[in-house]
């Protein structure tokens, strides 16, 4: 075990030791600058307007995209568990959108949401016969209507996310409905319960497990995503696009401001941190106690 032990204290505990390193420093050049500046770059990060709204679109787009995922993947689980025929084409049709590349799911989902093509020609062209032509177009990637406090144009983002991911979440709850042993269905069945009320009363409640486990991985995923976004619209006008992951990128290999560009690479950090550790402690708990 020594090699991946070093490799994973160098690697990987390493490099967040030198990221703090550099969070704390002065380094806002292209020459290395580890002065020691305190939490000066946090600071700055926090009263940021623009951070501020990347944690409010990050925030918007986890739940659009946990509540898709978690939903639609258990929908289609329940489908595709039935007997019904060309099963098993459809599960490996749902499962395909998560081998494709981020970078060419956000071209394919950038063209669908084009003003030009895809399903923002639809809705023009409707907007248009209704005599509107001239005062309005919609453009979902670069809207800057809100839904209360967030951005309408988030949920092209959400929606093309949702279409890579949801096949996964649908195998978990399909592995797991088919590891419930058939006793407990059959018995329920001899009792007189519907299909409704053995999936309402057996199967769902047996499924609780796995449901908190694809809420943390996709808050993981949600939090530290980048690809999509930014290949897809990138911060938008007035940031409507805009997450923690751009944001960082751009200050650290465009603006040169390494000091600040690690801050938020360490916040990301911790909100990942904050998701997955509570998980982990369930999950150690309970193989101890087994």
């Amino acid at each position: 075990m020594a090699p991946s032990v070093v490799a994973m204290a160098v690697f990987v505990y390493g490099f967040i030791g030198w990221t703090v390193l550099v969070s704390l420093s002065n380094w806002n050049g292209i020459l290395p600058d580890y002065s020691f500046a305190g939490f000066k770059n946090f600071l700055e990060v926090f009263r940021n307007y623009r951070f501020v709204t990347d944690i409010l679109n990050n925030a918007f787009f986890s739940l659009l995209f946990i509540g898709i995922c978690v939903g639609g993947g258990l929908v289609l689980a329940i489908i595709v568990d039935q007997s019904v025929k060309g099963r098993d084409f459809f599960r490996n049709a749902f499962l395909f959108p998560m081998v494709i590349s981020p970078v060419a799911t956000a071209v394919a989902w950038k063209w669908i949401f084009s003003p030009k093509t895809g399903i923002n020609a639809l809705i023009n062209i409707l907007i248009a016969k209704l005599g509107f032509e001239h005062t309005v177009e919609f453009r979902w990637l670069i809207s800057t209507i809100k839904l209360g406090p967030f951005n309408v144009a988030l949920i092209p983002l959400s929606l093309a996310a949702c279409w890579s991911f949801t096949g996964y979440i649908m195998a978990m709850y399909l592995a797991a409905i088919r590891g419930i042993p058939s006793e407990l269905i059959e018995s329920a069945r001899v009792d007189g319960a519907s299909d409704l009320q053995v999936y309402w009363k057996i199967i769902l409640p047996l499924l609780k497990p796995i449901t908190l486990g694809a809420v943390i991985i996709l808050g993981h995923i949600s939090l530290r995503m980048f690809d999509l976004f930014y290949v897809m619209s990138g911060r938008g006008p007035g940031f409507v696009t805009d997450f923690p992951s751009i944001f960082m990128y751009e200050a650290t290999f465009r603006a040169n401001r390494y000091g600040q560009g690690a801050a938020i690479s360490l916040i990301m950090l911790a909100m990942v941190a904050v998701v997955i550790i509570p998980y982990l402690k369930i999950s150690l708990r309970k193989g101890v106690e087994d």
